[in-house]
């Protein structure tokens, strides 16, 4: 019984979306790839795997061990590509996609620290707000602001930051200052369109979850639009503690019924499962993770 070839063959398929790509992926027959899975159910006393002639889903218990796997593989790889890197040089072409405003505000500043410490690299990096295909683009690297990675992706957290409402003083003393995120709705409101929820903003308060249907006087998929605007008096905007820290603590904008939290987000260095993970990319991961070690923007837990 191989616990570890177990799961390799069941995560496989989870990616794969069938048993027979699996079998492809690991170069194993297809009827090897399903003894493996129905090994795997029988040993833990449950179906993971939900088949029909059309498709594979996957069960509740099914989605929990996924995870699992994920995350157990992800780290023998990590230990077998640190050993292996020790011995390789980091040099080379590095292809990084990084979101616009974080990448100008807080990635900017270290890629010439990087440049320095590694001078035989070279950095292609582009700056854009959508979800790249890391693959079909040939990016090594992605730096995400996400609830979750994406699960086809092996990741590494480097923080956290959480949206936070805000509005400048002389927003609040034309308009009042809202208690209840209800009273947002006649409020006027600046939107950032590219949120996954729309126009519906949510909190978590002493009730429990709230939300509340806004209704912008601006949409913009820039978030330091959003930000200007909002310094002039414009209106109420929800953004990322690490835009609007600075802003916050100069007092040109003020934080709005902290006692109800909006969502929290990761910030992750993601790169693809199907690559080997060179040494130049193992290196920016680090530095990566170490420039952003314990970082807080507001009142966020260090990673």
């Amino acid at each position: 019984m191989d616990k570890f070839l177990e799961m390799k063959t069941f995560a496989a398929v989870v990616d794969c979306g069938s048993f027979v790509q699996a079998a492809d992926a690991l170069d194993m027959s297809k009827p090897a790839v399903s003894r493996h899975v129905a090994e795997l159910e029988q040993r833990l006393g449950v179906r993971l795997l939900q088949r029909t002639t059309r498709k594979l889903s996957l069960t509740e218990e099914g989605r929990l061990f996924y995870g699992r796997c994920k995350t157990v593989l992800a780290d023998v790889e990590v230990a077998e590509d640190e050993i292996t890197a020790k011995s390789i040089a980091v040099k080379g072409l590095i292809k990084v996609n990084v979101p616009v405003s974080f990448g100008l505000l807080e990635l900017a500043p270290l890629w010439p620290d990087f440049m320095a410490k590694y001078p035989d690299v070279e950095l292609d990096i582009t700056l854009a707000d959508r979800i790249v295909d890391l693959v079909e683009e040939g990016y090594d690297l992605a730096v995400r602001i996400a609830r979750l990675p994406n699960s086809s992706l092996v990741s590494r957290k480097l923080a956290s930051t959480r949206m936070v409402l805000c509005a400048s003083p002389g927003y609040l003393k034309k308009h009042g200052t809202p208690k209840h995120p209800s009273e947002l709705a006649e409020h006027t409101v600046l939107s950032y369109s590219l949120l996954a929820t729309g126009d519906q903003w949510d909190f978590e308060g002493p009730e429990g979850k709230v939300s509340v249907t806004v209704k912008p006087v601006m949409r913009t998929n820039s978030g330091d639009t959003c930000i200007a605007a909002a310094r002039k008096s414009k209106g109420v905007i929800l953004q990322p503690s690490f835009m609007v820290s600075a802003d916050l603590r100069s007092g040109a904008l003020v934080e709005l019924m902290p006692q109800y939290r909006s969502i929290e987000f990761g910030i992750f260095a993601v790169y693809p499962t199907r690559q080997h993970v060179s040494p130049k990319v193992r290196a920016m991961i680090d530095f990566l993770a170490k420039a952003m070690m314990g970082v807080s923007w507001l009142d966020e837990k260090p990673h």
